[in-house]
């Protein structure tokens, strides 16, 4: 036994496992012992054992399997997990232990299986049972029966499912094993007893003897209906119940009344198998039944008939066997045959139930029309075919058929069709027969039974007999107000006979619900003091709140009368049907009345009333109103009273104040009294008769009002309007429209009837008085807030003017909500509000459209057009269809009678032709706005296939499809949509296009039901599979559809569907509907009565509680804000809030505190949670061509954490006008939201890509204004899109581009310009670049000009993702098809030639031959354009330059289409030149040369090139000085018709710009003149703006020809060069002061400008002229002007491009760079008050470029170590300013991380902290001295003590001087350091110093140079010191001008009068240029053209300009003049001297 001793020790779980079966024996019965001890279900022991149950049962030793099934048992009854097992060992004990021969094994094995059935798991046990009877084994198949029979005696047909045992028993019957069909009875027995006679069809076909077996044992069974024996655990309650009635004597009957319900009806239907019989037709079927002879198609419909015997059919296309039976039964002569046919359809009808509805509505009018067939098997055929077909639909369907045979003159089809009604009624409930489908009924039913044909009379006393039956007298008595008393009586007798088929209950609910039955008369109220007692209540809030307490939840309590009104149910329906609060009367004789009146009046009075004197009249006026008002109710004869005041001489009374009485006291009467429409017609002619009198019409409006109150409004209105229009009176027709606009607003608008006043208002339209016509239009507002958009339907054919009136009208009131009522609510707040009611309000709107006049195009559907729709040519098939289109345009409304064209329609649905699909669909949308709500009949047949349409492969076929579903279901509701297998069908077909869209639709349009149709559980499985479809947007919609599947059937439907899944599927699903129950949203409430009406939006009369009883509505009203689309929809309005306390009496206060908060809510890291989601694919990307549902869903769902709920509201709203609204909330708010706005930002832009998809224009544009006004805010406030935001949002605003329409064009070009101040332009370029791709012509060709405007703004570089892929793309559109394409393609490459110069060619590549020669040509022949193309441009621009803002104001158009003929061929010229020479030295290397003019060299007029010489050669040509004579030049007169010549400004100035760059120098002297002129006028100078650039262009072209080929001739007169010079300089300095103008100056430009004035500076040849020095003086004031005034981004940004060239330019002189840095430290200075208006990103860009061509390595290796000091102090200051957001402008620059830029500007940022105190030092000094260490040495710091005073304008002599003697003491110091760091002018000017002082000491001569000189320490070609300012302000400083101040002003003035000037000996260059002083600016501006012919104007700007420059540091260059006096004279002299020049010039 050592063994033994061994498995003993195990634990309990091992040794059932082990290997020796007596340890699993052992194991067994101590784990049953273990699992009887464990108390708790759940505890964790049970985990253990979950993998071992199937091993306990599939033992394979039969001893100890009998154990394991024991302890196997015990486990599952008591472990809380076993659940998990069922499968597995279910399957085991059916293969493993069923199949025993012990019957104690097979016992427990059963027991097992019916433990899991109570312990839940009945499905998966069933399935396992199921599967056993496929077993070979019969024992295992009689076993699995036996189990079943078991488990359904036991716990009935509730939770054992018998479909699918049904299913396999006649398969078990045939089994050839005895016992299996002997227990295959014993289970059809049992199933007998639950079922009873649904068992019989499915098993009719099993053996006959069988059968009669079975029959025989079925009538054994006892007739109690079976209960259930055995519980499940979610039963226990059930379980006690049934224990106790045991436990009482058992009499099973005890509890009969509610075990009935417990047991399901089970359908016969459901239990079968469906089976198709549409292939089994015979072959020949459709020829047939078209055969002549009778016999053929008998045949034909026998085989039909014998098919249709099937109870259960498969569905499918029955159409054509329908349309062909239908034939049959219209046309065919042979009776027998229609009987026949009638059979076949009676079987269709009952095979295929619900589904056959589709088809429903082309049979009946057929069989009711064939009714007048008289042989009785007809009828009865007929009659069972409709009855079998009514079922299969509702009478809601068939309603409009039925009615239209209701007037047939045939008595028998009268009759049949009454009948028919009978019998469809009583397969009614009340709520399926509700008042909208009674009243037409009942309407032709009254017609019937006052018929001649006594047998029509009958049926339909038997039909209305079976209404009133079904619907209660409540329902039915309003329609039958006028029947007389014996056929009232009739009727009810037929209602007490009438078997209603859903047992009496029905009837008896309806009666409970009355409270009392009514007769005929208790319709009057027994007495007035009920009347009295219904106002009491009201009045009173105490008893109401008793009488409404159960009211607002739904109908009283049945059996309880809820107050006297509440008995008298029809309420304030305002129906003509008589009423509680009616009161008749009889009409009383004039005798009678006065006998009441004297009995109530004082007998004066009555003798008074026809007094001649109207004082005596207005005294008894005043008796009777007392009297009155002192009346009871009770006791006041109303009628009497208002027939005496109606007496002569009544309403024609002459004295308005008795009149005004009268009409008091008839309001009086009406308020007091009990007054009845008997009365109310006594008085109300002469009441419209006075509502036009200025005096009285008040007091008659009152009385109307009064009189509307207690006789219904509806009522009053008809009879007032009626009376009014039967008048002629204007002014009483428009005040009595007017009473009822007010009217309508204060009592609502229930029950109105709308035709009538329609009919009325038409006739006031027409009006030719214009205050009616007013009145009309006011009143019809005051309707559409009630009734909706449908009321203008009616006005569709007045004059357009008029309807324009009416469109504003309703306008007005859109958005507005209909007011809630305030009258009539007294009367009726009592009564208990029924479904009826609620439903006739929510009928308004479609009470409206029942009214239009509808066409029947019918007979317009002609065989011929619908033969030609289904022709096999497609063109014919289009023809057809466009009738059809015209038929129903021109019809409008038509009736539901379209013949055929359904079945036509459907064949199209799918037609190979795509665009005959979408003519189709549009067909049906069109069908469905012009039917109206009768479109309902044909939804099965034609909207469904609609629904198969959603699975087309084109989007735009889907967009339609889906379009058209909603008009339908806009007009059907959803319930015929839900009803039936059909829209499961659909989803049950796996095409992804199909389910995303069906299951997109369905989340749309469910949330709004408020229930569904049950067929909607048949759609639930292919949901679930749709969770698991591999398409993710599938999977998507599925989940976004769950909560609102489950919102309508619960969880637990849902959670039971999922039994069927496989295991994995099953928790997958399982764990999404957990997530959906959390989201589950609320039913829209079935509204409380308070709301039905808000929401429907004519509040009723009932409950909207005037707030003196607000307080006491319970908990259940609703506090609702109506809005009538909404209402429409089904649902609650958005505002509703279910859990209102109090109903707020003001809701439009509430509304107005909403608004006053933030609209955007700003969530912390929102936006990158957002981000994060759309990267991870958790939500959809924003990527679409056209925006479905879904996205707008998610956008939805997305705002609505962060913005205003109102405002969301207003966003998503149907209608445009309220984007609008939204739109300009979000202007409003733009500016005091900007966080908010930012935080929502990429939701904000994604919302206006929507709108870019509307198709309203006024949206859009309000879009494009917001969206500016957006970008500029963002550029404020330095934001920088992201990525995410730009890719949603601008692929959208490009497609705008190309829109038709010139204004939104130039709006959304307007916005590009924008974005790239805020998205890198580099990055905006491939969106564009995608948008050149458009089908749209207008967009490529917008798309390619903003290309060319991109790259002539930013250069090369933002040419993505290379220059040579763009430009190719780009040259791929010069042969576009489209003429503008082609244009756009060329001027944008042409626009790239002038920035690129000839590497176009190259970047292209190969062309065609022809686009290749189209491009030359193009760029040739630009410059030949008539003078009328630069105009246009100037039209085009201001729009352009308004938009720009500081950092882009380069001209978008190219400079080179801008220029004047002239200019453009020397320009050109130039370029094809260089081309041909090969590339000139500068354009050869190989850095891309981002601002590029390469105008390098120019010809002169006569096109030859004199020299070419490289840049910065020094000549050398003492020899010019030397006195020539030449021989003086004529100055040729420019034509003194100038202006006539050129009529307009822009051609004018082009014609003279292009003379400034003439070769002749005169020519261009006047040019330069004529501009000056131009440009002093403040007026005119705007005239220059747009041709900066071109101006510039010709100044620097004429500065180089000077350059290159005046300065070398030697015949020219060096003088005329300097009067050149100095206009040039003059007219520059003039344009730099005009800050708007020089902003205009585009970077390529700049740097040319700049380029040539630095190379002027360093000709030596003009430092030889004799007034050279001046003229570089000038030069330096001009540089410093350019500095300061250009655009900051383009200067620097062209200065980094420069000084690039030149360190790369090997013929470039070193000078050339420094002075270029020396302006970049100019400009550095500037940078803190500049740096707000620069364009970081793009200077950064340039910066990365240069340090790209120049690495710091490369750097280092130049000779001079400036420009990498240049660089690290711009980068050094900008990092100081910015800090660390300098990082986020590096967004131009491609791979950054790659950049030197980036690193350098990071380790910046890291030592900014330690350097910040040195680096201001440094800076302000204008060097950058960052990285060198402060100071090595003591000798060091002195040296730096000086030359710190030296470069201090008040030390500077003593630092001099302590220089001196520090060199002198310490002979070997070095000073070089010292020096080599400053500039070259620095050094000189410290040498010079030194010298002068040895001079000085040692005697040697008197100083040389002028004191005046300020020296600086970092010189720059700025000509003062940063520090100070020029000493020859005096005023400011307080200092005298020095003599050489003056000296050098006479000095110029003599050289102008021609006098001569001793010579002097000149300074050095250097010293010159760093000679700062103001009489500079003032010498050289006057002779540069007298510049100062305006110094008055300017005298207090430059004293501005001069306080700028203490505040800023700024050098104090050109200010303000020496002091005021000399300045004043000087002017004067000045202007003399011009005057002299000018004339001497003429």
């Amino acid at each position: 036994m050592g063994d033994d001793s061994e498995w003993m020790k195990l634990p309990i779980d091992q040794k059932c496992e082990h290997k020796l079966w007596k340890a699993r024996l052992n194991g067994y019965e101590e784990a049953l012992k273990l699992f009887q001890k464990i108390d708790d279900e759940k505890s964790p022991e049970w985990s253990k054992y979950l993998g071992l149950i199937k091993k306990f049962v599939t033992d394979s030793n039969a001893v100890a399997q009998l154990k394991g099934l024991e302890a196997a048992l015990a486990y599952v009854e008591n472990a809380h997990v076993a659940g998990k097992t069922t499968g597995e060992v279910a399957s085991g004990v059916v293969n493993k232990v069923f199949n025993q021969p012990k019957a104690r094994a097979k016992e427990l094995g059963e027991d097992i299986c019916l433990m899991y059935i109570e312990i839940e798991k009945g499905e998966a046990v069933q399935e396992e049972l199921l599967k056993g009877l496929d077993n070979k084994n019969p024992k295992i198949i009689v076993a699995c029966i036996e189990t079943l029979r078991k488990a359904l005696s036991e716990f009935g047909s509730k939770i054992i499912s018998l479909k699918p045992i049904i299913k396999v028993l006649p398969k078990l019957f045939e089994s050839r094993e005895k016992a299996v069909r002997d227990e295959a009875k014993l289970l059809a027995v049992e199933i007998y007893r639950w079922i009873r006679d649904a068992l019989r069809p499915p098993l009719q076909n099993i053996n006959s003897v069988q059968l009669k077996e079975l029959e025989e044992e079925w009538i054994k069974v006892s007739s109690a209906a079976p209960k259930q024996t055995r519980f499940l655990r979610s039963q226990q309650e059930l379980k006690a119940k049934f224990e106790q009635q045991q436990g009482l004597g058992g009499d099973a009957d005890g509890g009969d009344d509610d075990e009935e319900e417990a047991v399901p009806q089970v359908d016969a239907y459901e239990l079968l198998e469906a089976v198709e019989i549409l292939s089994k037709l015979p072959k020949d079927f459709y020829e047939k039944i078209e055969a002549k002879k009778w016999q053929e198609r008998k045949e034909a419909l026998e085989a039909v008939e014998l098919l249709v015997k099937n109870p259960k059919l498969e569905s499918g296309d029955y159409a054509d066997l329908v349309k062909a039976l239908k034939k049959v039964v219209g046309k065919d002569t042979n009776v027998m045959l229609v009987a026949l046919a009638a059979k076949c359809l009676a079987g269709l009808a009952t095979g295929l139930r619900k589904k056959f509805g589709q088809y429903a509505g082309h049979v009946v009018p057929t069989i009711l029309e064939k009714f007048k067939e008289k042989k009785p098997q007809v009828v009865q055929a007929l009659q069972e075919a409709i009855d079998a077909i009514f079922l299969t639909t509702t009478l809601q369907n068939i309603s409009e058929d039925i009615l239209a045979v209701m007037d047939n003159k045939n008595p028998t089809i009268k009759q049949q069709t009454s009948l028919f009604i009978a019998r469809s009624f009583r397969h009614c409930t009340p709520s399926t027969l509700p008042k909208s489908l009674l009243k037409p009924f009942c309407a032709a039913l009254l017609k019937h039974i006052n018929d001649s044909a006594p047998e029509v009379r009958d049926a339909g006393f038997e039909a209305l007999g079976t209404a009133l039956k079904v619907a209660g007298e409540k329902a039915v008595n309003p329609f039958l107000a006028d029947v007389d008393k014996l056929k009232l009586d009739r009727i009810k007798e037929c209602a007490e006979k009438v078997e209603l088929v859903y047992g009496k209950k029905a009837g008896g609910a309806a009666e409970k619900k009355e409270g009392k039955p009514i007769t005929g008369k208790t319709t009057a109220l027994p007495g007035p003091a009920g009347d009295k007692e219904t106002k009491d209540a009201a009045t009173k809030p105490g008893p109401l709140k008793k009488a409404t307490a159960a009211k607002p939840g739904g109908p009283p309590k049945k059996g309880k009368p809820a107050t006297a009104a509440g008995t008298a149910g029809a309420g304030p329906k305002g129906k003509k049907g008589p009423e509680t609060k009616e009161i008749f009367e009889s009409e009383l004789s004039i005798e009678v009345c006065e006998e009441k009146a004297a009995a109530v009046l004082p007998a004066s009075c009555i003798q008074q009333l026809d007094s001649g004197n109207w004082k005596e009249r207005l005294a008894c006026m005043e008796e009777f109103q007392k009297a009155v008002e002192l009346m009871e109710r009770s006791e006041m004869p109303c009628q009497a009273l208002v027939r005496m005041l109606a007496k002569k001489p009544g309403w024609k009374e002459t004295n308005f104040q008795v009149m005004q009485m009268k009409l008091h006291i008839v309001a009086l009467i009406a308020q007091k009294g009990n007054f009845s429409k008997t009365s109310a017609q006594v008085v109300l002619d002469g009441l419209v008769d006075k509502v036009g009198d200025v005096k009285c019409g008040t007091n008659a409006k009152e009385a109307m009002t009064a009189i509307a109150e207690a006789c219904q409004l509806p009522w009053t209105a008809e009879q007032v309007v009626a009376t009014a229009f039967s008048q002629k009176n204007p002014k009483n027709q428009s005040e009595t429209l007017n009473w009822l606009s007010n009217a309508i607003k204060e009592f609502g608008f229930s029950g109105l009837n709308v035709k009538a006043f329609i009919s009325n208002v038409k006739t006031a339209l027409a009006a030719t008085n214009p205050a009616v016509r007013t009145s009309a239009i006011t009143l019809l507002g005051v309707m559409y807030l009630y009734v909706g958009p449908s009321l203008r339907m009616f006005f569709e054919d007045e004059k357009p003017a008029l309807l324009s009136q009416i469109d504003a009208e309703f306008e007005k009131m859109q958005g507005q909500t209909a007011p809630a009522p305030t009258r009539g609510i007294s009367r009726h707040s009592v009564g208990g509000g029924d479904d009826g009611e609620e439903e006739e309000q929510e009928e308004v709107g479609n009470d409206v459209v029942d009214l239009l006049p509808r066409t029947d195009i019918g007979d317009k559907i002609t065989a011929e057009l619908v033969s030609k729709i289904g022709d096999k040519n497609w063109k014919i098939r289009k023809e057809g269809l466009d009738e059809v289109t015209s038929i129903i345009n021109e019809a409008k409304f038509i009736q539901p009678n379209i013949g055929e064209l359904p079945a036509a329609l459907k064949g199209r649905l799918n037609d190979s032709n795509k665009i005959l699909v979408q003519q189709t669909l549009s067909i049906l949308q069109q069908l469905a706005t012009a039917m109206g709500p009768n479109i309902k009949q044909y939804v099965k047949n034609l909207g469904i296939p609609v629904i198969t349409v959603l699975g087309d492969s084109k989007n735009n076929v889907r967009a339609a499809a889906l379009a058209t579903v909603n008009a339908w279901a806009e007009q059907t509701g959803m319930k015929e949509w839900l009803e039936g297998e059909d829209l499961s069908e659909e989803l049950k077909k796996e095409n992804p296009f199909l389910r995303q869209e069906l299951l997109g639709w369905l989340a749309e349009k469910l949330p709004a039901l408020r229930s569904v149709p049950s067929d909607l559980l048949l759609c639930v499985p292919h949901l679930y599979s749709c969770l698991e479809d591999r398409n993710g947007d599938v999977r998507k919609k599925a989940q976004d559809a769950l909560p609102f599947f489950m919102m309508h059937l619960g969880f637990e439907k849902m959670a039971k569907a999922t039994g069927k899944l496989k295991p994995t599927s099953k928790d997958q699903v399982l764990a999404m509907l957990e997530k959906a129950k959390a989201n589950m949203p609320a039913k829209p409430a079935l509204p409380a009565k308070a709301s039905s009406k808000g929401v429907g939006g004519a509040a009723p009369a009932k409950f909207q509680p005037a707030s003196a009883f607000a307080d006491d509505l319970g908990s259940n009203t609703m506090e609702s804000k109506p809005d009538l689309k909404k209402a429409k929809a089904g649902g609650l309005s958005s505002k509703t809030k279910v859990q209102g306390k109090k109903v707020l009496s003001k809701p439009s206060l509430k509304e107005d505190d909403d608004k006053s908060g933030p609209i955007f809510i700003i969530v912390p890291n929102g936006k990158e949670q957002r981000m994060r989601e759309e990267k991870a694919l958790k939500v959809l990307k924003w990527n679409f061509t056209t925006p479905r549902d879904e996205y707008i869903e998610q956008l939805k769902t997305q705002m609505s954490t962060c913005v205003a709920k109102w405002l969301q509201d207003e966003m998503f709203h149907a209608d445009f006008q309220h984007h609008n609204k939204a739109l300009s909330v979000m202007i409003e708010h733009l500016e005091s939201e900007k966080d908010g706005v930012i935080s929502c930002l990429d939701l904000i832009l994604k919302w206006l890509t929507l709108r870019f998809f509307d198709t309203n224009t006024s949206v859009l544009m309000k879009t494009l204004e917001y969206l500016k006004l957006l970008f500029n805010l963002l550029n404020q406030e330095d934001y920088h899109l992201t990525e995410n935001e730009a890719s949603s949002f601008i692929p959208y605003l490009i497609l705008k581009v190309g829109e038709p329409k010139d204004v939104i064009r130039k709006d959304v070009r307007a916005i590009l310009n924008r974005m790239c101040h805020i998205y890198p332009a580099s990055k905006m370029f491939p969106f564009i670049m995608e948008g050149t791709k458009s089908k749209n012509s207008k967009q490529r060709a917008e798309c390619l000009e903003e290309l060319g405007c991109l790259v002539e703004l930013y250069g090369m570089n933002v040419c993505q993702p290379t220059p040579g892929k763009a430009l190719k793309e780009m040259a791929t559109h010069i042969g576009d098809r489209d003429n503008t394409v082609r244009n756009a393609a060329l001027n944008t490459i042409v626009t790239v030639y002038n920035v690129h110069g000839d590497q176009v060619f190259k970047l292209i590549g190969n062309l065609s031959e022809k686009d290749m020669s189209m491009l030359e040509e193009r760029i040739k022949r630009s410059a030949k354009r008539p003078s009328s193309a630069p105009v246009r441009q100037a039209e085009e621009k201001p729009q352009r330059t308004q938009n720009m803002s500081a950092n882009a104001s380069m001209m978008r158009k190219g400079q080179a289409e801008d220029m004047s003929s002239k200019l453009k061929i020397m320009y050109r010229t130039y370029r094809i030149q260089n081309r041909n020479m090969g590339s000139h030295p500068e354009t050869t290397h190989t850095v891309p040369r981002e601002f590029q003019l390469d105008l390098d060299e120019i010809e002169n007029d006569n096109g030859t090139v004199r020299c070419e010489m490289p840049a910065l050669v020094q000549h050398k040509l003492d020899d010019i000085f030397e006195p020539v004579l030449i021989p003086e030049p004529k100055i040729r007169a420019v034509s003194p018709h100038f202006d006539d010549m050129h009529s307009n400004t822009a051609s004018t100035i082009n014609f003279v710009i292009s003379q400034v760059a003439s070769g002749d120098i005169n020519t261009s002297i006047q040019a330069l003149t004529q501009i000056d002129e131009v440009l002093k006028q403040e007026d005119k100078a705007e005239a220059m703006s747009g041709h900066i650039d071109q101006f510039l262009i010709a100044t620097f072209m004429q500065l180089r020809l000077i350059y290159n080929t005046h300065m070398a001739d030697e015949k020219l007169d060096k003088d005329e060069i300097v009067r050149l010079y100095s206009c040039i300089i003059g007219s520059m300095i003039t344009l730099f002061q005009i800050e708007s103008l020089a902003r205009e100056a585009s970077t390529g430009v700049l740097k040319d400008l700049m380029h040539g004035l630095i190379t002027l500076m360093l000709d030596s040849r003009v430092e030889d002229l004799e007034e050279g020095e001046q003229v570089i003086r000038s030069v330096n004031l001009l540089v410093v002007k350019v500095l300061e005034k250009s655009d900051q981004t383009n200067i620097l940004s062209a200065l980094l491009v420069l000084l690039q060239d030149s360190l790369l330019a090997t013929a470039s002189s070193p000078k050339f760079s420094e002075l270029v840095m020396k302006c970049l430290w100019r400009m550095v200075r500037l940078l803190p008050e500049t740096i707000n208006s620069i364009n970081l990103d793009r200077i950064l860009l340039d910066i990365h470029i240069f340090m790209k061509v120049f690495p710091k390595e490369k750097l280092k290796q130049c000779k001079s170590e400036f420009p990498i000091r240049t660089l690290k102090t711009l980068l050094h200051t900008l990092c100081k300013l910015k800090g660390p957001k300098i990082l986020d402008h590096l967004t131009m620059i491609d791979n950054k991380n790659e950049s030197e830029l980036e690193a350098h500007l990071c380790r910046l940022m890291k030592h900014a902290m330690e350097q910040t105190g040195k680096a201001d030092k440094d800076t302000e000094k204008g060097a950058s001295r960052i990285e060198e260490k402060a100071s090595k040495a003591k000798v060091n710091d002195i040296l730096a003590e000086i030359f710190k005073k030296i470069g201090s304008k008040e030390n500077t002599k003593e630092g001099l001087a302590e220089l001196y003697e520090y060199k002198k003491k310490y002979s070997d110091a070095d000073i070089e350091p010292f020096l080599k760091n400053s500039s070259q002018f620095f050094q000189s000017y410290v040498e010079r110093g030194l010298r002068l002082i040895e001079t000085e000491r040692e005697g040697k001569g008197r100083i040389a140079t002028s004191t005046g000189i300020s020296p600086q320490m970092e010189g720059t070609c700025v000509p003062a010191s940063t520090h100070t300012v020029s000493s020859s302000i005096g005023n400011t400083n307080g200092e005298e001008v020095g003599p050489s101040v003056y000296l050098e002003r006479l000095k110029i003035l003599r050289q102008r009068c021609g006098l001569d000037n001793a010579k002097e000996d000149r300074p050095p260059l250097t010293s010159l240029l760093s000679k700062p002083t103001l009489p500079t600016v003032a010498s050289s501006t006057d002779m540069l053209h007298s510049k100062l012919s305006q110094l008055r104007e300017s005298r207090e700007q430059y004293q501005h300009l001069d306080l700028d420059s203490n505040q800023t540091h700024s050098s104090g260059i050109g200010t303000t003049l020496a002091s005021p006096s000399s300045a004043a004279a000087n002017i004067d002299d000045l202007k003399k001297r011009l005057e002299r020049i000018k004339s001497s010039r003429k």
